[in-house]
C-alpha cells in the first residue's frame, strides 16, 4: 500500500481478512440504564476488551502483517503515548521482529509497562510532538526500522476500520456510529467502513474541548495544528493526520466536543452501570451522547469504546 495515499473501503475489507484470528472479535454490550440516560438505543463496541486493551491492535497487526519480508527484517518503530506502542510491540513479537517505541516521558506508567511486557524497546523523549518526531527519526536512521505511524498510515487506518465493519455485522439498522478522535486513524477507518457498507449511516466523532484540532479543522475545511492540548484523555492529545483528514472531511458527518467533566461522568457510568473498565479516551464517544443528547435521542447508536488502559492508582475522581 502506498504510504502517501489514503486507503479505501476495499482495503478495510482486506485488512479484516488479514487480521482474522490474530485479534479479538470484540463483543457489543448494551445497558437499559444507559439507554434511559441518553434517550437512545446504544450499542457499545467494546474495543477496551481487545488485545492490548485497545482498538490499536487492529491497525498495528494489519500494518506488520502487510510488511514486505525484507523490510520487516529490520524491525518497526513508532512514537506513541501507549496503546499504539503496545499494539505494535505485540504485532512485531508475533512476527518475530523488533519494535522500537518512542514514548513521551509523561506517558502513563501502566502504558509504558504494557509496551515493555510485549517486548517493545522504549526510548523516552520530552512530551512534545516535535520531540517525539525528532527522536523517532533518529531511531529509524540508526536502526533501519520501518516507521509505522500511529495514525497517519494507510495500513493503520484500514486496520482500525475493521472494528466498525464488525459492529455493522453484529448490529442491524444503526442510524449513527460514534467514535472518539485524536490522530484520526479510528475515525477515518470507521468512516470508510461505515460509508462503504451503507452511506445512509451517519458517522459522528467526539473530541475533548481541550484538544479540539479535529473539530476546528473539520469546521474550517483546513487542517489546524494541535497546540498545548489539555485533557485527561491522554490518547487524544495528538494532532490530526493529513491522510486521516483527507478521508474525514469527505466522509464524516459531524464532530462535536465535550468537556473533561463529561468524560469523567461517562467513565463513571460505564464503570458503575456496565461494570466495564474504560479509560478516559475510550469514554469520550459515550460522553458525546451525554453532552449532546438532542443529536442522538430516539436513534440506534453504535458507540466504539476505544480502550481500557489506565492507571488504577490515579483515577480522575
Amino acid at each position: 500500500m502506498n504510504p502517501s495515499e489514503p486507503p479505501d473501503f476495499q482495503q478495510v475489507q482486506a485488512a479484516s481478512e488479514r487480521i482474522d484470528g490474530k485479534v479479538h472479535r470484540t463483543p457489543v454490550l448494551t445497558s437499559n440504564l444507559l439507554n434511559a440516560a441518553t434517550g437512545a438505543q446504544v450499542f457499545f463496541k467494546s474495543e477496551h476488551l481487545q488485545r492490548v486493551g485497545a482498538f490499536k491492535a487492529r491497525g498495528a497487526t494489519n500494518a506488520v502483517l502487510n510488511l514486505d519480508p525484507d523490510l520487516a527484517a529490520a524491525g518497526v518503530a513508532t512514537h506513541s503515548s501507549g496503546n499504539h506502542g503496545a499494539a505494535l510491540a505485540m504485532a512485531a513479537a508475533a512476527r518475530g521482529i523488533s519494535a522500537h517505541i518512542v514514548m513521551p516521558s509523561n506517558a502513563p506508567a501502566v502504558k509504558k509497562q504494557a509496551v515493555a511486557t510485549y517486548g517493545g524497546l522504549i526510548i523516552e523523549c520530552e512530551p512534545t510532538l516535535a520531540a517525539r518526531e525528532a527522536t523517532l527519526a533518529q531511531v529509524v536512521a540508526e536502526t533501519g526500522a520501518v516507521e509505522i505511524h500511529p495514525y497517519n498510515h494507510p495500513d493503520i487506518i484500514a486496520g482500525q476500520g475493521t472494528a466498525a465493519l464488525e459492529l455493522l455485522e453484529q448490529v442491524e439498522d444503526l442510524d449513527v456510529v460514534v467514535v472518539p478522535v485524536g490522530g484520526g486513524g479510528l475515525l477515518a477507518g470507521t468512516a470508510l467502513a461505515v460509508k462503504g457498507s451503507n452511506s445512509r449511516i451517519e458517522v459522528a466523532a467526539v473530541e475533548p474541548e481541550g484538544a479540539d484540532d479535529a473539530f476546528r479543522s473539520f469546521g474550517l475545511g483546513q487542517l489546524q495544528p494541535q497546540t498545548n492540548p489539555q485533557t485527561i484523555a491522554d490518547g487524544l492529545r495528538t494532532s490530526l493526520g493529513e491522510l486521516n483528514f483527507s478521508i474525514i472531511r469527505k466522509q464524516v458527518d459531524t464532530i462535536v466536543t465535550v468537556p473533561d467533566s463529561r468524560i469523567v461522568e461517562a467513565m463513571q457510568l460505564q464503570w458503575s452501570r456496565m461494570k466495564q473498565v474504560v479509560e478516559p479516551s475510550g469514554a469520550v464517544s459515550f460522553a458525546g451522547l451525554l453532552e449532546h443528547p438532542e443529536r442522538f435521542r430516539g436513534r440506534r447508536v453504535g458507540v466504539i469504546i476505544s480502550g481500557g488502559n489506565l492507571d488504577l492508582t490515579n483515577l480522575p475522581w
